[in-house]
C-alpha cells in the first residue's frame, strides 16, 4: 500500500499558493544556463510580476517566460503575487516575437492567481494585452511548451499556456478563476471554496483524465530532472516538425479543446 497522503481539490489549491514552493527563478537556476533577463514591454515600463529572457538548454538557445509571486510580504508587493498587468504581456509577446525571429523554442512557466484586474490595468488594455498574448502564442512557428508549476488562473494563466504541450506539476491548479471567486458567484460565498473545487476539475489528474493537459510532473527531490527530461523529449519531438504543422497542430489543439477528448 502507498503512503502517499490523498489532497482534496482544495487541499491542492492550498498546496499551489504555498509560499514554499520553488518559483520561476529557481526553474531557470536549476534547469537553463546563462540566463539573461530582458525588462520592459517597450510602451510603458517594466512589469517586474513577469520574468522574460534568453537561456540555454541542452546547449540550445530557448526563451524562457512566467510568472513571478515572491516569497516574503515585501517580495509580494514588489511583484503584485505574480499577477501581471499589460505590459508584462506586452513583454511577454515582445520576448515571443524575437524567439520567432531567432528560432529560438518559448518555454513558459506558468504561476498566477491571474491577470491583475486593477483600474490602471484596465485603462491600459489589460483584456486586449492578454488576448495578444494568447493569439501571438498559437500563431508562432517555433515549438512553444507551457508548464504550470501552481496557480494557473483564469486569462492570465491561459496567455501564457496556448502551447503545443502543457504539463501540469501534480499539486498544481488550473481553473477559470480562484475557487473563492467561483464559490462567491455560485454560492454567493466564497467560504465555500472547498465545495467548489470539488466540481470545478482544475487538479491535474482532472485535467490529465479531460484530455485538457498534455502530461503531469511528479513533485519532490526529482522534480526538477522530470521537467528537464520532459522539455528535453518534447522539443526533440516538436523539432523535427515543420513550422506550418506546429501552427496548425496548436491551433487545431485549442479550436477543439471543448470536445473534451477524454482519455480511457
Amino acid at each position: 500500500m502507498s503512503g502517499k497522503i490523498e489532497l482534496t481539490p482544495y487541499e491542492k489549491v492550498l498546496t499551489a499558493r504555498k509560499s514554499d514552493r520553488p518559483d520561476i527563478m529557481k526553474y531557470i537556476d536549476v534547469i537553463f544556463d546563462d540566463f539573461i533577463e530582458l525588462h520592459g514591454d517597450r510602451c510603458f515600463k517594466d512589469d517586474k510580476s513577469l520574468v522574460a529572457g534568453i537561456a540555454m538548454f541542452h546547449q540550445r538557445p530557448v526563451t524562457v517566460i512566467g510568472n513571478r509571486k515572491g516569497k516574503n510580504t515585501q517580495e509580494n508587493i514588489t511583484y503584485n503575487f505574480g499577477m501581471a498587468s499589460p505590459e508584462g504581456y506586452r513583454k511577454a509577446v515582445r520576448l515571443m516575437k524575437e524567439a520567432e525571429k531567432f528560432d529560438r523554442p518559448v518555454i513558459a512557466f506558468v504561476d498566477t492567481p491571474g491577470a491583475y484586474p486593477g483600474m490602471e490595468a484596465e485603462s491600459n488594455g489589460q483584456s486586449n494585452a492578454i488576448a495578444g498574448s494568447i493569439a501571438t502564442m498559437l500563431k508562432l512557428s517555433v515549438p512553444v511548451i507551457s508548464i504550470i508549476t501552481g496557480e494557473g488562473g483564469s486569462g492570465g494563466a491561459l496567455a501564457l499556456a496556448a502551447a503545443d504541450r502543457v504539463y501540469m506539476l501534480e499539486n498544481a491548479v488550473y481553473s477559470i478563476l480562484s475557487p473563492e471567486g467561483f464559490a462567491s458567484i455560485i454560492y454567493k460565498d466564497a467560504k465555500k471554496a472547498p465545495e467548489a473545487s470539488e466540481i470545478m476539475k482544475l487538479t491535474a489528474d482532472e485535467l490529465y483524465g479531460l484530455g485538457l493537459v498534455d502530461g503531469i510532473i511528479p513533485e519532490g527531490d526529482k522534480c526538477f530532472s522530470h521537467i528537464e527530461r520532459m522539455i528535453d523529449r518534447e522539443l526533440a519531438t516538436l523539432s523535427r516538425m515543420k513550422k506550418r504543422e506546429l501552427v496548425n497542430g496548436r491551433y487545431d489543439k485549442f479550436r477543439n479543446i471543448d470536445k473534451f477528448n477524454k482519455r480511457k
